[in-house]
């Protein structure tokens, strides 16, 4: 069976720590969406030079628990670019225990919109 490999741009890692479990004892989803919406509005910001928003979330999937001690590793690609806004493709991956097996757990397509310095839309490229 062939290795596979993330997909885009290392873009943040961090480490899952103990405060941010579920009730079940693993990291809570919400934990893991807002870092992928970290990591996707770096890679909107800089593709479209300034401030962006998320917009929406779309083909969110968890496919794997992060646990704590585990270091998510978030890969982000510019998969789109309209008149003003992008979509992102972000996978999240983990590292298990801080250094063993690597593993995918989830995986979205994050859109955004360019926004000006009062927060209207403004074009990607201009």
């Amino acid at each position: 069976m062939p290795h596979i490999q993330p997909s885009g741009e290392l873009t943040l890692r961090t480490l899952a720590m103990p405060r941010d479990v579920n009730v079940n004892g693993d990291i809570f989803g919400g934990w893991v969406l807002s870092q992928m919406d970290i990591a996707a509005g770096i890679t909107a910001g800089a593709r479209a030079a300034g401030r962006v928003a998320t917009v929406a979330v779309d083909a969110m999937k968890f496919i794997r628990p992060v646990r704590v001690g585990d270091v998510l590793c978030i890969y982000c690609q510019v998969a789109r670019v309209g008149r003003t806004s992008l979509a992102i493709e972000i996978e999240a991956w983990v590292l298990r225990d801080r250094q063993g097996d690597r593993e995918k757990v989830t995986e979205a397509v994050f859109t955004f919109v360019a926004i000006d310095g009062e927060g209207r839309p403004r074009p990607v490229d201009g």
